[in-house]
């Protein structure tokens, strides 16, 4: 990347023999110095705010993902934002009409879809909000199929992760254990949430694209008491789903006061959750994903049963801002359209949510399941006609919201993901710290499924195919 800096004042000589050093070519010259200095600072700035590129080699799991990127060793030229309908690809074209289309008309197909956008922002204690708010709380009810009046809804601002705090900060003390049942990536950052609030975690792991089994759970429980047991319903990292219900059943079972606390943030929407009849303490979302709202808001459901172990805490909580007792008055008054304050919520994006939940809730559930699960069973098939394999080999433990998929022999994700973006279509690379420059991932939630005027997956699907040929074709495969 060619190494923009900061020019340095230069002082100018003054001489009596030189028009050069005159005062006022002096002046001409610092104004020139001071222009060329502007310019470099606002291309710089301008780098960062263009995706197209590389960025800095920082510490997160996404650096095969950005790695990918064609590198920018060229004058910075900003993309022609003013006519989007150029950079699309035809729909009849197996070629794209330009290289490298516009980055804000690309189909996200990684496992964070397409977001919807949010509406105005009024005042968190004006009537119209308070009754949005409360509304919305409403209908996470019935997004997790709740009917308990016992059980709490949050909406708080945040990622999914905090929902990790409010569970590793409430609902477990110090010295108590935990039970965290490994199926990626995401299990080993809950894991390390928990411990940084003092519980001492223990990890039962299973080998890449498979579970835990249920015997193993059951003799894990009976070998000492656990305070909670947290499982990833869909680990965004392998693509592996876990049978909930069935854990729950075993948990009541063998240890009736553990809490079960389900990382529901590649699922909720997508995914069935039962929350009552299943007898799930804790389900944690975020906004962004199979809900399809812009990302900033953590979702939870907390049973009575939560409620009550963190009512009953001997150490005060560990967190101020994750604290349920901090956020449980608010959501209360909130749904009982009563303007609250602990910290101010992100009215736009609750708006936005309220919007989202609406329509998700408009039909019974189980057809939108119905609906995810069909559009997987059609990625999953194309995966096998490709001739590749899924991380989640058995047809039991493959989630529905999206598909790790191994590349062949000889192939990484940088030598596919630019041949699916300039064709439009964005996928995410591999994750798992083990296995990360060996697949590639394909997610199918939310609107891109949801919505039947929309030929996203099969567009996706056809992407997917031109890629992997141009790919093998390059490498000489």
């Amino acid at each position: 990347m060619t190494q923009l800096g900061l020019a340095s004042p230069i002082p100018t000589k003054k001489s009596s023999g030189d028009p050069k050093g005159s005062p006022q070519c002096g002046a001409e010259l610092s104004e020139k110095l001071a222009s060329t200095r502007t310019t470099q600072r606002l291309s710089l700035i301008s780098r960062h705010l263009d995706q197209r590129l590389p960025l800095p080699g920082l510490n997160t799991p996404f650096s095969t993902e950005r790695d990918s990127q064609s590198p920018d060793d060229i004058e910075y030229k900003p993309l022609d934002r003013t006519d989007l309908s150029s950079t699309l690809p035809s729909a009849t074209s197996s070629q794209p009409e330009s290289p490298s289309p516009n980055i804000s008309t690309m189909l996200s197909f990684s496992p964070w879809p397409t977001m919807r956008e949010s509406t105005g922002g009024p005042s968190h204690v004006a009537p119209g909000f308070v009754k949005t708010f409360g509304e919305t709380l409403t209908l996470v009810r019935k997004l997790f199929q709740s009917t308990n009046p016992a059980a709490q809804p949050f909406v708080i601002s945040g990622s999914g992760t905090l929902g990790w705090d409010v569970v590793a900060s409430s609902l477990v003390e110090k010295g108590e254990n935990a039970l965290v049942l490994h199926t990626g990536y995401f299990a080993d950052s809950f894991a390390k949430c928990l411990e940084t609030y003092g519980a001492n975690a223990t990890q039962l792991k299973a080998p890449i694209g498979e579970r835990p089994s249920f015997e193993q759970i059951e003799q894990a429980l009976k070998e000492k008491p656990y305070k909670i047991i947290t499982v990833t319903h869909v680990d965004t990292s392998t693509g592996v789903l876990s049978d909930i219900k069935r854990i729950a059943e075993i948990v009541r079972r063998v240890s009736p006061n553990t809490l079960v606390v389900v990382d529901g943030v590649c699922s909720v929407g997508c995914e069935e959750i039962a929350f009552d009849a299943w007898d799930i303490d804790v389900v944690l979302t975020a906004s962004q994903k199979a809900i399809g709202c812009p990302p900033g808001l953590s979702i939870l459901m907390a049973s009575p049963r939560a409620l009550d172990v963190f009512k009953n805490r001997q150490s005060p909580p560990a967190s101020y801002y994750a604290s349920i007792g901090n956020w449980l008055p608010i959501m209360q008054n909130y749904e009982n359209l009563k303007p609250s304050y602990f910290a101010t919520p992100p009215t736009q994006l609750v708006h936005a949510l309220h919007t989202t939940l609406s329509q998700i809730t408009s039909r019974p559930m189980a057809e939108r399941f119905a609906v995810h699960a069909q559009a997987s069973d059609r990625v999953k098939a194309a995966v096998a006609e490709l001739g590749l394999k899924q991380l989640a080999a058995k047809p039991e433990n493959q989630a529905h919201a999206m598909t790790a998929i191994w590349l062949p022999e000889g192939l990484t994700p940088p030598d596919v993901l630019p041949g699916l973006l300039k064709r439009g279509v964005i996928f995410a690379a591999g994750l798992h710290k083990e296995a990360a420059t060996k697949y590639i991932r394909f997610g199918h939630m939310g609107v891109s499924v949801s919505d039947p005027a929309r030929n996203d997956v099969d567009n996706a699907i056809a992407a997917l195919k031109e890629a992997m040929a141009e790919a093998k074709q390059a490498k000489g495969l």
